[in-house]
């Protein structure tokens, strides 16, 4: 077989291992990656704060590393605001109580964000541990804006 049908083959099959992770997401890990979505869009620190460990840290796209009340400041004060937001899970995988989500997202920023009324696309690690009444809290993220394509 010629080597770029065979680096098509396994490229296809990680593909297809990828999205075979992500369709077997634990749906209250789901709702709970969809709902971060949906407060971001809302502004809703209310919600980010029941979706957060009370540890959570991220190092986020500006390249800074913060705490979770970080983050909510940031959003209460109208800095992080989002006029667009989707996020696309690439990677999922679970060890018992913890989970790891990789993806894509695109961000429509808005606010008084360093980068508003401009659409970065970001490639995001996050993790994800059930607490014990089975509830999923994200602990830690990382975002990286990528540089255009």
């Amino acid at each position: 077989m010629h080597r770029s049908a065979i680096a098509i083959v396994v490229a296809l099959g990680a593909a297809s291992g990828a999205n075979a992770a992500v369709d077997g997401l634990d749906s209250g890990l789901q709702a709970a990656n969809d709902a971060e979505v949906n407060a971001f869009l809302a502004a809703d620190t209310k919600a980010l704060t029941s979706l957060w460990a009370d540890t959570f840290v991220v190092n986020n796209p500006l390249g800074k590393f913060v705490a979770g009340p970080q983050v909510l400041g940031m959003v209460s004060s109208g800095i992080l605001r989002f006029a667009s937001f989707t996020r696309s899970i690439d990677y999922a995988h679970s060890y018992g109580d913890v989970a790891i989500l990789a993806g894509i997202e695109t961000c429509g920023w808005a606010g008084r964000f360093p980068l508003a009324g401009q659409v970065s696309h970001v490639r995001f690690t996050s993790v994800w541990r059930r607490s014990g009444d089975g509830k999923w809290l994200e602990v830690a993220r990382h975002a990286d804006i990528l540089p255009d394509r």
